[in-house]
């Protein structure tokens, strides 16, 4: 029997009118387990704590909707030792735990980029040690040859020797670029420029059947590099890509100019705020999931047959890119492709000036008054989006899975002017979130977030072209200014 419960109760676990005023629990504990990811035993519990009227417990239970609430219950006894019941508290822990989440993911970030850090040491040590082997190696064997008559089967020996050297030379070559221990000439460069420059042998290299795309930004900042660094770049993700792609499919490549604040920078530590030239490739390959992702950057892992490649090439472009002072940012979902995001600091020498400079988040960014619901899988990037908003004066609703997001919307009193969604989750993709909503709140509006770029997103039919797009990573900044223009569309 239950003796009272309080609105909070009822608020968090949407008990029904009818089953307010009743006293038998049977409805209410029905009700409750319908809604959680384990609902057998939760029950058994229950009949545990009725048997066991001395014990008190605490656990936590996890909703399908991917809420957690921490349950607490205890005994209640009179002065006179007599029982007159237990008392049930449950508390919803769903923030405390995103935050949790949060941390270690940025912990992981930097153990990543430690790592990394001390793969590259290793690595360029080893490859400056083998370099002076290689080319004892080579002089001997070219002594050798020089002294060996050419007809004779040792000639053709030593000539299979000094080529193994030269390919070896090769791979020792790519470990030094990868610990950023590459001889450079860096120089100021357009990058489209660049690119258009090596598209036609970009073509060939990727075959007949997969389209390459270029979409070169306007009035693009120029970079500081060693264009035959940003060549072996080109090469290398092209090639990459077309390995991932089966049959026919299209590789985009875009540049843009990109401001990086300390919004994105808590996101991704490795960042430093600035002005950026961003260039991205995107594929319509096969994908990657999270376990692939977090390795792609190491000397030798590859995911090819035995045989078909040496698990440098993406390496390379990290020690190069790293040497430049930039970062990269890889999105991708296993069947939704994969893109990649270079950032090389922009070199403003002969452009600045007064008053150029990226202002501050707080010095200029207006806010609003509106009730917006955010909707994305990754709980740092959901955490962070809100507070920002929340900070600017929004009311913010979050939810972390499509389907928490349609339940919030139904039990949400008032407006809800803007749904703010990223474009691939599991559950269902964002076009078909918001035409759940738009069932009850016909009104709403929605503005899309993805790592993808807008033109990859266009290809998977996700998205209709035109929509109100937002790509990540993007700055405070720029999320009001597209919220704004969402708003007043």
């Amino acid at each position: 029997m239950i003796v009272s419960y309080n609105r909070r109760f009822i608020e968090m676990w949407g008990v029904p009118q009818e089953f307010v005023d009743r006293k038998d629990d049977g409805p209410v504990l029905q009700h409750m387990a319908r809604q959680l990811a384990d609902p057998e035993s939760f029950l058994q519990r229950v009949q545990y704590f009725y048997e066991h009227r001395q014990e008190t417990g605490r656990d936590e239970l996890c909703l399908e909707d991917e809420r957690i609430f921490d349950r607490y219950s205890a005994p209640m006894f009179g002065p006179d030792g007599r029982y007159y019941g237990r008392v049930w508290y449950f508390r919803d822990i769903t923030g405390q735990r995103r935050q949790e989440e949060e941390r270690e993911k940025l912990k992981d970030q930097l153990v990543q980029s430690q790592k990394m850090e001390a793969v590259g040491q290793l690595a360029g040590g080893v490859a400056h040690d083998f370099n002076n082997m290689l080319q004892v190696i080579l002089g001997y064997a070219n002594m050798a040859a020089a002294e060996t008559p050419v007809e004779g089967n040792v000639s053709k020996y030593l000539l299979e020797i000094r080529k193994a050297t030269h390919r070896s030379a090769d791979l020792t070559r790519q470990l030094l670029a990868f610990a950023r221990k590459q001889t450079i000439v860096p120089r100021v460069i357009d990058l489209n420029e660049t690119v258009s420059g090596i598209l036609k042998m970009l073509g060939r290299l990727i075959g007949e059947n997969i389209g390459l795309v270029w979409k070169p930004g306007d009035n693009l900042h120029q970079v500081k590099m060693d264009p035959t660094q940003l060549d072996q770049i080109l090469a290398n993700i092209t090639v990459n890509a077309r390995d991932a792609i089966c049959g026919s499919g299209k590789i985009i490549i875009e540049t843009k100019n990109s401001d990086i604040d300390d919004t994105f920078r808590r996101i991704h530590p490795d960042s430093v705020p600035g002005r950026y030239v961003q260039l991205s490739f995107s594929d319509t390959g096969c994908g990657m999931d999270r376990e692939t992702q977090t390795r792609i950057f190491e000397p030798f892992f590859t995911t090819k047959p035995e045989g078909k490649g040496t698990g440098l090439g993406l390496a390379m472009v990290y020690g190069i890119v790293m040497q430049n002072e930039g970062f990269i940012n890889v999105y991708s979902e296993p069947g939704q492709g994969t893109t990649f995001k270079l950032y090389f600091p922009a070199d403003m020498s002969g452009e600045r000036k007064k008053g150029d400079d990226i202002e501050t988040e707080d010095h200029w960014i207006a806010g609003g008054s509106e009730t917006l619901l955010i909707v994305e899988d990754e709980a740092a990037i959901l955490t962070l989006t809100g507070r920002i908003l929340k900070q600017l004066g929004y009311t913010v609703i979050t939810a972390s899975t499509p389907q928490e997001a349609v339940r919030l919307s139904n039990t949400h009193v008032g407006d809800i002017h803007l749904l703010i969604t990223d474009v691939v989750m599991p559950e269902m993709n964002g076009r078909e979130l918001w035409t759940r909503i738009r069932e009850k709140r016909p009104d709403v509006r929605c503005l899309y977030m993805s790592g993808y770029t807008s033109n990859v997103i266009a290809h998977h039919g996700v998205l209709d072209k035109d929509v109100n797009f937002l790509e990540k990573p993007f700055s405070a900044a720029n999320l009001v200014a597209k919220i704004r223009e969402a708003l007043w569309k």
